[in-house]
């Protein structure tokens, strides 16, 4: 009998979905930028010893919440997620929420040079007191 050690990360089945495997295939989705258990946990899984944000099965459905790149339509993604998951949730719906978006990211400031000007947001219009 093989004996593992206490700090040895195990799969867990939760209604017979292994939640490490969920995170796992939806880290790995391009647009992914992390798993989000939102402001308050309201998306987590407890496991033995420790917590799985972004994901949770409950009721015969799979919820995973996330935080996408930026620039990645949202439609493309949840598409992309549940695609991903379909072999492990055979017939159970996957919902999909994305909690956040990453950043634009940073113009150089060579490229702001250029155009000419020093900021690539319009200037706001403030009304005359």
């Amino acid at each position: 009998m093989t004996v593992l050690p206490l700090d040895t990360p195990r799969a867990t089945l939760v209604d017979g979905i292994d939640i490490d495997a969920v995170a796992a295939l939806v880290r790995g989705c391009a647009g992914v930028s992390g798993l989000d258990g939102g402001p308050f946990g309201e998306v987590v899984t407890y496991l033995p010893g420790r917590t799985v944000p972004g994901v949770t099965v409950d009721g015969g459905r799979i919820r995973v919440q996330v935080r996408s790149r930026w620039g990645v339509p949202a439609a493309d993604l949840a598409d992309a997620i549940t695609t991903a998951l379909a072999p492990l949730a055979g017939p159970r719906p996957v919902d999909v929420a994305i909690a956040d978006i990453d950043d634009p990211p940073a113009v150089p400031a060579a490229e702001l040079a250029a155009a000419g000007t020093v900021s690539p947001w319009p200037d706001p219009v403030l009304p005359l007191a």
